[in-house]
């Protein structure tokens, strides 16, 4: 059992690397774990301190009692707590959180909790709510996650090569197997917990209360998120925020066009890179 009043920082595997007066986050999505950064991570610690770490329900958490909890974790906010919670153990302040996929809202959350951890956030393909709804293309009907629930409950190694080629890029093999390999080291209960979390959540109503400046960064083509997910959210946050592009295909653009989300986050951090 993990005695969490000891910190989250050694059992969710946090690494600071790097130098500078800044401070990077990079905490990643569903089903993944650090390793996804690996493409941009030495880049970033060239200018800057870059905090990576392993949420609770990631298959690279040795030991996940305590870290990851059905009830607590059954809404973002559990997850907002806990990155609170590892920002303040780390003594890190007026960071730039960048959030893939769920921890984008994640992010969001924390930083209406606390708004002094966070200087800026980049949303790195993030969406407040992924069923459709009156008004609102959020990429998927309720028959689309009953079923991906369904298939995750009745054969999750099955599932997770089908899903990880669907939403990284199926001509990218060996994205695709790394993303495979990180779905596969979840335990398959977490996964369903985890997935039905992600895929019913609606925090749509706390963009209104966002007042940290925000990047939204989002492929032209990503299977999970429309591109009208971008647009809604840089027009939904209260404070500044604005929209980049990227010309690519899937959902993680840190494994396949990690060259183009470098030239992005250049441009926003204000670093070039050769």
């Amino acid at each position: 059992m993990v005695m969490l009043d000891k910190g989250l920082s050694i059992p969710l595997n946090a690494k600071l690397t790097g130098s500078g007066t800044e401070t990077v986050v990079l905490a990643h999505g569903f089903g993944a774990d650090q390793t996804m950064w690996d493409k941009i991570l030495p880049v970033l610690s060239q200018h800057f301190r870059v905090l990576v770490f392993d949420w609770g329900f990631s298959g690279a958490v040795k030991e996940q009692e305590g870290l990851f909890d059905p009830v607590k974790h059954s809404s973002y906010e559990g997850f907002a707590c806990d990155l609170i919670s590892l920002l303040d153990e780390l003594d890190l302040k007026s960071t730039v959180f960048v959030g893939h996929s769920m921890s984008g809202m994640i992010g969001c959350i924390a930083s209406v909790k606390r708004p002094d951890l966070f200087e800026r956030l980049i949303l790195l393909g993030a969406s407040p709510r992924y069923l459709n709804t009156d008004g609102y293309e959020g990429g998927f009907g309720t028959a689309q996650i009953d079923q991906i629930l369904l298939s995750i409950e009745s054969d999750y190694n099955e599932w997770a090569p089908n899903f990880a080629s669907l939403v990284v890029h199926p001509h990218d093999a060996l994205s695709v197997e790394m993303f495979t390999g990180c779905l596969r080291r979840m335990r398959p209960k977490v996964a369903l917990s985890l997935a039905r979390t992600v895929f019913l959540s609606d925090h749509r109503e706390v963009l209104g209360s966002v007042t940290t400046p925000c990047t939204i960064i989002q492929t032209t083509n990503d299977v999970i998120v429309p591109n009208s997910v971008a647009h809604y959210m840089r027009d939904k946050i209260q404070g500044k925020s604005t929209v980049e592009m990227i010309e690519a295909d899937g959902h993680f653009p840190q494994l396949t066009a990690h060259l183009q989300l470098l030239d992005v986050l250049g441009g926003i951090l204000g670093f070039e890179y050769d």
